[in-house]
């Protein structure tokens, strides 16, 4: 009995002791990681652009109901995106 209790403290021990060091550890490890991210790239970026107004225009026209019948999010945005990328390009 007194062999289970002592296997049973020094476990206890060894789980304990190396936790707040792990933690630690991994905290700044995650911490690194975020600054050494990628900046998004221009072309990124406007996609994230087109992609928000495109959202803007999905809700609004929902909520008016003027989507064809059956159309999903994905074919909207594909058609959104397109005849922005087209309005940008006339732009410049």
């Amino acid at each position: 009995m007194t062999r289970t209790i002592v296997c049973a403290a020094l476990a206890a021990a060894l789980i304990t002791s190396p936790l707040p060091a792990f933690i630690g550890n991994a905290a700044a490890q995650t911490t690194t990681e975020k600054k050494d991210a990628k900046k998004p790239s221009a072309g990124m970026t406007a996609m994230h652009e087109r992609q928000k107004k495109c959202g803007a225009e999905w809700k609004e026209a929902k909520a008016a109901g003027k989507i064809e019948k059956g159309m999903k999010w994905p074919q909207y945005w594909s058609a959104c995106n397109k005849r922005l990328k087209e309005a940008d390009g006339k732009k410049t």
